[in-house]
């Protein structure tokens, strides 16, 4: 609606959804993603040896990596040594991107309301960017009764470096 490309994405908790859902899409390939409460899925390694928690792969091979991930446990920086189960994986369809950008909005306990986290520099491995540039993360409070204001909605879209009407973009 306001032209920002968001993968459609389907939870699978079995191998015959995760089929499924890849199927949906109709096409060659797709992401599939474990579904865990830690960051740094991407990086992370599962017990039984597979490298990472988030790939790129032809549809014809969801029901390999879905059986792989789904029921194992994945070990990332933020999950600790014993890692967490995954039992839920997000099949999502590949786009081609031109630019990634990271936004989300958390819950900052610190405050007790919610904080916008964006950086223009994509999702991959945030923690450590945020660690070794903090300067490229947007933190943005939100006051849960006023809500988000033009000033910080101006503020998240700078600090995502967007490109094209910057009026529309903070709408």
């Amino acid at each position: 609606e306001k032209g920002v490309n968001v993968p459609p994405g389907i939870a699978a908790s079995t191998v015959a959804e995760a089929v499924a859902a890849a199927a949906s899409f109709g096409d060659d390939e797709v992401v599939i993603k474990s579904q865990i409460l830690a960051g740094g899925r991407g990086l992370g390694t599962f017990t039984n040896g597979l490298q990472g928690g988030v790939h790129i792969i032809k549809s014809s091979e969801v029901e390999d990596y879905a059986g792989k991930m789904l029921g194992g446990t994945l070990v990332t920086k933020q999950s600790g040594e014993a890692g967490k189960p995954v039992n839920q994986v997000l099949l999502a369809k590949k786009m081609d991107l031109v630019n990634e950008m990271y936004f989300a909005i958390l819950l900052d306990r610190a405050s007790g309301g919610p904080v916008i986290i964006a950086c223009s520099e994509g999702g991959t491995s945030i923690e450590d960017l945020a660690e070794e540039s903090p300067e490229k993360i947007v933190k943005v409070p939100v006051d849960p009764v006023e809500g988000l204001t033009d000033a910080q909605a101006a503020q998240v879209v700078e600090g995502l470096m967007v490109t094209g009407d910057k009026e529309v973009a903070k709408e």
